[in-house]
């Protein structure tokens, strides 16, 4: 659930950036109707701060409601435009933490597909090559650790580092299921999962350059989530 004390996962604050380690379960942009999404709770929390004044929070990127882990915002028009230029061109990097119970053949490699988002669904599925609205995707993994867990199939858990060279819909859990490594707790790519796991993904760590300063800023989180726990 979404911790109320928003300053309790603050990471980072000055005039140009917020840090902020969003918990699994929550939406960074429109929350169905009643329910709270991050933006608006940073907005509420920056508007005490200013005494009722309108804050200007830029969302710059995003992670899947069920996913926890780092993002930034851009607190001013200038740092959110440098922050979302960091992102695009890949100058802004991000790490990810996930967990399977499937073992790879090779302990670490390289998956190059290419998706394509479906209408309905909100999913991602591999398309071939050349298929209209489908885009190249790729990323490296390699194994971390193993732990046995006799809540799974396979009887253990492993613990992988993702690193993303695209940023497509969905990317990591489209491919990873591709690959016949689908991460836990997966509702939508491991419908045969019954562990009870929650989903097992963080974006664990966050680098990029301050808008304003140049400073590298390089943030990074330990996953609550259930599914790294005894990693």
């Amino acid at each position: 659930m979404f911790d109320n004390d928003i300053k309790s996962r603050i990471l980072y604050e000055d005039g140009e950036v917020l840090v902020y380690h969003k918990p699994a379960g929550i939406a960074v942009q429109n929350a169905r109707i009643g329910a709270m999404d991050l933006e608006s709770a940073l907005k509420n929390y920056l508007s005490q701060k200013s005494q009722g004044k309108i804050p200007y929070l830029a969302v710059v990127h995003r992670l899947d409601q069920p996913v926890e882990g780092v993002l930034v915002f851009g607190l001013t028009p200038k740092a959110a435009a440098s922050l979302s230029n960091q992102i695009s061109n890949k100058t802004a990097t991000k790490k990810y933490l996930a967990v399977t119970d499937r073992e790879p053949a090779e302990k670490s490699g390289i998956l190059e597909d290419y998706l394509k988002k479906e209408s309905k669904g909100n999913i991602s599925k591999v398309a071939q090559a050349g298929t209209k609205g489908a885009k190249k995707a790729r990323l490296s993994y390699k194994v971390l650790k193993e732990v046995e867990d006799n809540r799974t199939e396979t009887g253990k858990r492993i613990l992988m580092e993702i690193q993303l060279e695209t940023g497509r819909h969905h990317q990591i859990r489209v491919q990873m299921s591709n690959a016949g490594m689908p991460l836990l707790g997966d509702r939508k790519y491991n419908m045969s999962d019954h562990s009870g796991l929650p989903l097992g993904l963080c974006s664990c760590q966050l680098v990029f350059s301050h808008p304003k300063t140049g400073k590298k800023m390089d943030f990074s989180v330990i996953p609550e989530n259930m599914a790294f726990a005894g990693f």
